[in-house]
């Protein structure tokens, strides 16, 4: 057994938990005595997020999510009916919270305009990015402070009190502590901590699952999330970076601190990847968005087609949501962990 090997298992060993895993990401209720003691959440809750104090006086009744992955947060902790109001898709909601998400207004499949959003009449806003809250973005949140309604960023956007996708820049990796944090936080915001707690030891558990046994043995690999002209590609520090580590995959842009840096073909001939995680985004949004779009590029572009990963047709592809740092990352998980089963020897 190699030594990422031994590690990977280690790993899962210590992260199975007693729940036995549930299917993709399904909305949670609390059935371990172990969460039982979840305390009932004191208001008002005050928040340091991503440097701004945030002061929530009682559970939120009306949401507005900006992201798809702070939706899918919301809708597996059983809090649809506070939702009034989604936006920024990348794909279609996930198949188990399609129920949750069948009544629920969408506003955008990008992101909405301020006037669309106070429409709504939202006393809680979330944002899985901070551009959203940027000048030229949706609002500042010093803006929808003005309305009376709290904001909440997701703090796998947020290094040293500074929002990355609003134009900071990581310095540390990417953990998945920081998703659980979130889903810590919103369970205490909507006082379902209870919830929360049986949420991540969901993910816990398929995630140590999902990892055991997976060893790529450090071949190389660069995650292509949209874009055929100039390539957004995932740096080393985001959460693509994350599911490489988890399953001992060396990203060929480790070196870049950004998330997803544009840049050339040419860069990714020179980096010679031997796998590419393609984006499979459904939306069109950017050219290439699409699985179908990008594996027609990658095998007629005369420079795209030189990779190593394209002449040997070693593609794993991901939904945009398992790629971005979310609930999804487990799926995302699993959906390498079945490539490399199949694949190993190739490699």
């Amino acid at each position: 057994m190699s030594r990422r090997a031994a590690i990977s298992l280690a790993v899962a060993t210590l992260l199975a938990g007693t729940l036995t895993a549930c299917g993709a990401s399904e909305a949670v209720e609390p059935s371990s005595p172990a969460l039982e003691g979840q305390g009932a959440t004191e208001y008002p809750l005050v928040l340091e997020n991503c440097g701004t104090e945030v002061t929530i006086d009682a559970a939120p009744q009306r949401v507005v999510s900006l992201d798809q992955n702070s939706t899918e947060i919301l809708f597996s902790l059983g809090l649809e009916d506070r939702v009034v109001g989604t936006a920024s898709w990348t794909d279609p909601v996930l198949q188990s919270l399609a129920a949750a998400n069948a009544d629920v207004p969408r506003l955008a499949d990008n992101a909405p305009t301020y006037e669309v959003v106070l429409g709504a009449d939202p006393d809680f806003i979330t944002a899985s990015f901070g551009r959203h809250f940027n000048e030229g973005g949706v609002a500042t949140r010093e803006r929808f402070a003005e309305t009376g309604a709290a904001t909440y960023l997701s703090p796998t956007d947020c290094d040293n009190g500074t929002s990355v996708n609003g134009g900071g820049t990581r310095t540390t990796m990417l953990t998945v502590d920081a998703l659980y944090a979130e889903i810590t936080e919103l369970g205490e915001v909507f006082d379902v901590s209870d919830r929360a707690a049986a949420l991540i030891d969901e993910l816990r558990t398929r995630a140590a699952v999902a990892t055991e046994g997976v060893d790529f043995d450090g071949a190389s690999v660069a995650f292509w999330f949209a874009d055929t002209k100039t390539p957004y590609v995932a740096g080393g520090l985001g959460s693509a970076a994350l599911l490489a580590s988890s399953v001992g995959l060396d990203n060929v842009l480790s070196d870049v601190a950004d998330d997803w840096p544009a840049t050339t073909w040419e860069t990714l001939v020179d980096r010679d990847p031997q796998v590419l995680i393609l984006g499979d985004l459904q939306r069109d949004r950017f050219p290439g968005d699409r699985l179908d779009e990008k594996v027609a590029f990658l095998e007629s572009d005369p420079v795209a087609q030189t990779i190593d990963a394209v002449r040997n047709k070693r593609y794993i592809a991901l939904h945009g949501a398992e790629l971005n740092p979310s609930i999804r990352f487990v799926d995302g998980l699993e959906k390498i962990k079945a490539w490399w089963v199949e694949h190993e020897d190739e490699l």
